[in-house]
């Protein structure tokens, strides 16, 4: 192992570190982006459901 760094080696790590963070940064927002496309779907089928419970018992409602 090397005890010292040298300028290019220090740089060379520079730009690894920045491409690494670019590319966290761009899975983060890719996460986000499906975090909010679950939630709304989420929304979507509850009030699917909700609707469906309140038609049912609806027309349990008009049979009795």
């Amino acid at each position: 192992m090397r005890s010292t760094w040298t300028d290019s080696r220090l740089d060379d790590l520079n730009g690894r570190v920045n491409e690494l963070s670019e590319r966290v940064s761009e899975l983060s927002n890719r996460i986000d982006g499906l975090q909010s496309t679950m939630v709304h779907a989420f929304i979507a089928i509850t009030a699917t459901m909700i609707t469906g419970f309140l038609g049912l018992a609806g027309l349990i409602a008009t049979q009795l």
